[in-house]
Formats: C-alpha cells, sequence, structure tokens
C-alpha cells in the first residue's frame, strides 16, 4: 500500500471500531474487548509505518476535493511531515495502553461497551486532527473531541460530580471554539483556502493583513482545548471520569490537540509580537498558577490534572518563543510519563478505595501492595520533576534551552519579552513542580498508621502496560534530543549548561525542601488511626472509583475529610494553601461574572415570557371567548325571540338609512 492509502487507514480503523463496537456491543459481548483494542492497536502499527516511511523528509501532502462549497474550498487532505507523524504514534501508544487497560479497569461495568466505542471515536478524532491538511476537517475532529469528552467524563452519570464536570467541560470548551471558528473563516477569508500548506504559503509571503486579530480568535479555542489561562478551570473537574479517561485525555488527545495545532501553524503566530506575546504571559500564568494549585489539592488525580495544566504551559512557552521543536518533544515526553501517572494512580486507588492523599498518609505498606504501580509511578515522576536521566529533563530543559536562546539573541523568532517571561517562569514552575510530585510520592507511599489493605495482584492488563510507559518515561529524552531536530526545523534541541544547570538546580531544591518539611511535619503530627479495610477483589476497579467519587465516607468515614497534619504542602504555603486548594478562586469569578448574569437574563426572560407574552396571548382568547359566550346565549332556541330580533335590526337598518338619505 503506498503510504497515503495507510495514512488513511489510521484515523479510520478506531472510527469503524466504535461503530461496530457500538453496533455489537449488546448483541454479541464478546466481541467487545477485541473491537476495543484490535483497531487502535492495528492503528498504532501503520502509524510507526507511516512514520518509518515519512522517515523525518519530504511531507505526504495529497488532498481530494470533498465537495463544492463556493470560493473557499473543503478538500480532505493529509498533510503528514516528521511532526505529525510522530504525535500519531504518541497518540496510538496512549490510546492502545489506555484500552489493554480498560479491559481490567472497568471488566464489571455494564456500560463498557459503550465506553470502549467512545474511546475508540475520541482517537479517530484526534487521528484526524493529527493527519488532517485542511482546517475545517480538522474542526470536525476538533469538535467530535469536544462531544467524546462529554460523554467520557460523565461515564459515572450517576454521582452529581461526574454530571456536573462534563457539562462543564463541554461549556468551557465550546466557549473557546466559538471565537476559534471565527479565526478560522477570517483566516481562509485572508488566504482563500482551508488548506494548512496554502495558509503557510500565504504567511510566508505576506498575504496576512490582519494576523494579530485572526491569531488572538485561534488562541481563545486554544486556550479552551489545552487547558490554558483563563480556560483551564474544566480540566480538574475532570477527573470525575475514569481514570483511563483522565490518561487518553491528559497525555495524547483534546488537551494536546491545541497544541498541536499552534505548533501546526507556528507561523502565522509568529508573524505576529502581540500574539506571541500574550501567548507568553497565558504560558507563565498557567505554568505558576498550576503549581501553586497542584501542591494544595489532597484528590490524587486533581494533582496530575494541575500537573498537566503546567506542562501544557511548557508546551505552549515554547511556541511562544519560537520553538516549535522543543513543544513538541516535551509533548511526546509528557505523553509518555503522564498517561503512566494516571494509570498507576488507578491501580493505587482501586487498592485503598479512594482518590485522598490524606487518607493514604495514614496507610503503611502501600508501596508493597502496589509495587508495579509504586516503582512505575515513581519512574513517571522523577520525569515529571526533571531529574536527569529521565525524559522530563531533556523536553523540559530544550523549552528552556529555547528561552533562553531569545533572551541572549541568539534568535530572534520572537520577542525578548515573551523569551524573558518563559524562562523566569520555567525555572520556578521547575521547584514547584518538583515539590508537589516529591509530596505527592511521600503521601501516596511513605504513609504511617494502619496497614494498606491487600487486595491482592492487579490484573495483568492493568499492570503490564504500566511498564510498556515506563520505557519511553525513562529512555525517550537521550535518544529524541538527538533525532528530533531531524524530523522538525532542525534546531538544536540539546539541553543548554546554564538552564540545565539552574533547571536541575531548582528541581533538586524543590524536591529537599519538600521531603525536610515532609520529615518535620510527620514528626509532630498526631497520627490517626484507620480501621481495616475489606478486600473486595470481585470488584472491578471502576466501580471501586465510581464509589470512591461519589464518596470517601462509605470506607473511610470522617477520616477521609480531615486535613493531613503531616502534609508538607500547608507549610509550604502557609496562608496561600486556602486558595490554591480552590485553584484561586477562578470558579468563583466565573460565577460571579458569567453564570449569574446569566441566570439573572435567564429570570427575566423567563419572566417576560410569563407575565407579558403569556398575559397577551391570554388577553388574545379572552375576547374571542367573550364573545362566544354571549352568542351561545343568544342561541336561546325561541323562533319568537329570533323574528323579533330580525325585525328590530330591520327596523335600525331603516333608520340609518333614512337618516343617510336625510342628511345627504
Amino acid at each position: 500500500m503506498t503510504t497515503t492509502t495507510l495514512a488513511v487507514l489510521v484515523p479510520l480503523l478506531p472510527f469503524l471500531g466504535a461503530i461496530a463496537g457500538l453496533l455489537l456491543g449488546r448483541t454479541a459481548p464478546g466481541l467487545v474487548r477485541p473491537l476495543a483494542v484490535l483497531p487502535t492497536l492495528t492503528a498504532l502499527a501503520l502509524a510507526v509505518v507511516v512514520a518509518v516511511r515519512q522517515g523525518g523528509g519530504r511531507a505526504v501532502d495529497a488532498a481530494t476535493e470533498l465537495t463544492p462549497t463556493g470560493s473557499v474550498p473543503i478538500d480532505l487532505a493529509l498533510y503528514i511531515d516528521g511532526f505529525a507523524a510522530l504525535t500519531a504514534v504518541v497518540v496510538g501508544v496512549v490510546a492502545t495502553c489506555v484500552q489493554i487497560y480498560s479491559t481490567g479497569y472497568l471488566r464489571d461495568d455494564p456500560r463498557y461497551p459503550s465506553y470502549a466505542a467512545l474511546v475508540s471515536l475520541f482517537t479517530s478524532a484526534m487521528l484526524l486532527v493529527v493527519y488532517s491538511g485542511d482546517l475545517m476537517v480538522l474542526l470536525v475532529g476538533w469538535e467530535v473531541m469536544g462531544i467524546c469528552s462529554y460523554f467520557l467524563v460523565g461515564h459515572y452519570w450517576e454521582t452529581p460530580e461526574a454530571r456536573a464536570a462534563s457539562l462543564k467541560a463541554f461549556l468551557v470548551t465550546k466557549l473557546g471554539d466559538v471565537p476559534f471558528l471565527i479565526g478560522l473563516f477570517a483566516l481562509a477569508g485572508e488566504t482563500g483556502s482551508f488548506r494548512i500548506t496554502h495558509v503557510l504559503d500565504a504567511v510566508a509571503n505576506g498575504g496576512i493583513e490582519h494576523p494579530t486579530p485572526i491569531a488572538l480568535l485561534l488562541l481563545a479555542g486554544v486556550a479552551g482545548k489545552s487547558a490554558q489561562f483563563p480556560l483551564h478551570t474544566w480540566l480538574p473537574d475532570a477527573m470525575a471520569g475514569p481514570t483511563p479517561v483522565s490518561a487518553l485525555i491528559h497525555a495524547a488527545t483534546m488537551v494536546a490537540a491545541g497544541v498541536y495545532f499552534v505548533a501546526r501553524l507556528l507561523p502565522l503566530f509568529a508573524s505576529s509580537q502581540a500574539a506571541m506575546t500574550v501567548l507568553a504571559v497565558m504560558a507563565a500564568v498557567t505554568m505558576a498558577g498550576s503549581a501553586l494549585a497542584a501542591l494544595a489539592q489532597d484528590d490524587i488525580k486533581r494533582v496530575l490534572a494541575y500537573s498537566t495544566i503546567g506542562q501544557l504551559g511548557y508546551m505552549t512557552g515554547a511556541l511562544a518563543v519560537g520553538e516549535r521543536g522543543a513543544a513538541v518533544f516535551h509533548l511526546l515526553s509528557h505523553g509518555a510519563f503522564k498517561a503512566l501517572l494516571f494509570l498507576a494512580a488507578g491501580v493505587i486507588i482501586h487498592a485503598v478505595g479512594t482518590n485522598s492523599l490524606a487518607v493514604m498518609s495514614r496507610m503503611s505498606h502501600l508501596r508493597d501492595r502496589v509495587p508495579d504501580a509504586y516503582w512505575t509511578m515513581t519512574v513517571a515522576l522523577l520525569a515529571l520533576a526533571a531529574i536527569p536521566p529521565f525524559s522530563g529533563f531533556f523536553s523540559k530543559e530544550a523549552v528552556l534551552g529555547a528561552a533562553e536562546h531569545v533572551v541572549t539573541g541568539h534568535t530572534e523568532r520572537a520577542p525578548a519579552a515573551a523569551g524573558w517571561i518563559v524562562l523566569l517562569a520555567g525555572l520556578v514552575t521547575t521547584l514547584l513542580t518538583a515539590a508537589y510530585a516529591t509530596r505527592l510520592w511521600l503521601l501516596a507511599f511513605r504513609g504511617h498508621g494502619t496497614e494498606a489493605p491487600d487486595h491482592g495482584r492487579q490484573p495483568l492488563s492493568m499492570t503490564a502496560v504500566l511498564w510498556v510507559l515506563a520505557i519511553p518515561s525513562l529512555a525517550l529524552g537521550g535518544f529524541a534530543f538527538r533525532v528530533l531536530p531531524d524530523w522538525f526545523d532542525g534546531h538544536d534541541l540539546t539541553p543548554t549548561l546554564t538552564t540545565s544547570v539552574l533547571g536541575t538546580g531548582m528541581a533538586l531544591v524543590g524536591g529537599i525542601v519538600t521531603y525536610a518539611t515532609w520529615r518535620h511535619t510527620t514528626a509532630h503530627a498526631a497520627h490517626l488511626a484507620l480501621g481495616a479495610v475489606a478486600a473486595h477483589p470481585e470488584r472491578g476497579a471502576g466501580q471501586v472509583e465510581a464509589e470512591a467519587i461519589a464518596s470517601h465516607e462509605p470506607v473511610y468515614g470522617d477520616i477521609a475529610s480531615a486535613p493531613d497534619p503531616s502534609d508538607p504542602g500547608r507549610l509550604l504555603l502557609g496562608p496561600l494553601h486556602r486558595h490554591a486548594a480552590t485553584g484561586f478562586h477562578l470558579d468563583a469569578v466565573y460565577t460571579a461574572l458569567l453564570v449569574r448574569p446569566v441566570q439573572a437574563a435567564a429570570g427575566l426572560v423567563r419572566f417576560l415570557d410569563r407575565e407579558v407574552v403569556d398575559t397577551y396571548v391570554r388577553g388574545a382568547g379572552t375576547l374571542p371567548r367573550w364573545l362566544g359566550t354571549a352568542v351561545r346565549r343568544a342561541q336561546t332556541g325561541n323562533l319568537q325571540t329570533y323574528v323579533s330580533v330580525l325585525l328590530a335590526g330591520t327596523v335600525v337598518l331603516a333608520v340609518a338609512v333614512v337618516l343617510a338619505a336625510t342628511g345627504a
């Protein structure tokens, strides 16, 4: 087969698997798991073949007209360069691992068939975004992901948390999609095409008259999809969905789509210094704010959610200094270690029956109960904290090195102000990232108190994928920074000495200070005893997580909501802890600025409809009803009455005629 044919099959196979899974889910339940895993696994194999054939060389560019659409055509186009080829491989790896993991995690879930089909559709939509060479076709995948996220985040719809989170995710991302769509139309209006290659050619030839407003409109959609400030608040709440869904959304789909889009059209954004500065500020606020919030979270999945927001901030920061290669490098390494973190967290949640780090910190020997999760999560947290030689070190240092090059004038791909903003925020976030990564590890695996419950070994389908993802988390960095420049723009991604020393030093300081604080607080903490927790090996992990989302109290009682006196985050943040734990009250701000005015407007419309419109309608019906009543009373059935009224009317008409004639 040609490379183009193989590329078409990559997003098509998961789509067909989703359709087949939905149709056969009830009639042939034995086929559900093969239909979930095999199409995605085959798509991964084909994506690898496409990447090998592309080889970082000339891009695969093919198109056919989808339908006549007037002056601006829409083409079913493929555009696969080294960037797209490697991103598709990462999407395929994470999606395959998630599907395999879910066969064990949700083995007792009656809604597993629809869940698996939606995950396949989600994967297909992201692969469509990656391979698409036409912005309108890309938009189809972009919107399908938003719809799938609504259903997947709300998978446990019995809980109010899941219902609210799914609705919030949908509405917030749609809020960004409106200006995003306007920006796409404006871009096509100026270039005369939705084809990405034509848009880039127009940018290169100075054919865009208004790059700044177009870029800012597109950034609104990117902020919503990739959970960047100020449209990031949906992502922590999306943790109400199943853990495999969290891994998929955070590591390879949805949130990565915004970063991918900016990287694909980076010359357009780079043509506007204002847009690049806005992107840098957005990245800096996102990085630092999310890291502070992560340091104050008790829910293990919310810690990882804020971590994702911060790492996406690094990617957008790299794009803000004009370095696409560094952004994609971090996207690839982050995809591996963040998927690993979430899937390992799912194993831990199943073992202890709760998401609460406060509960885990009062358990001993948890690491002995879940050895696979312990060792692989340790690797992933070291990668997250950018400790060499793990992959996160190389990719994060590539971002900081790119910012340093802009600051020192070695490159002029972005304003110097953007370079300073990204560099300083990135270094501060490196310290904070190491701090919350260390805190999570200590609270989860170094607890003291009642012995952790023993639920036995987790299913092989859950533990095997942890070790698969641990390999790139450990080894991807040292290999990729030498290979990636040949696949992208040819820019050197080797870490610079200055940022390597500063970044690693900040990370070590953050980890050491957090550990010392934990030792201090642990020594003075009054440990609360946990009662024995019965093992429930017959329950699937998904059922355990659904119960944990609903409430911690059925398993642990009041202790689940009690603050942990050994939590180093409280001492490190001090009075800032209360604000960081709520995400710095952004939800309250949005409620005051958006939700309440909309509700008030809806109340006014309801009042006008009920009191004004309905009154008019009722009044319009009252007059005919009165006339009908009067006429009905006149119908007595007495012939003499009818003749008398007829004669009286005749007399009245005759008098009227006479008077009219006399007057004339």
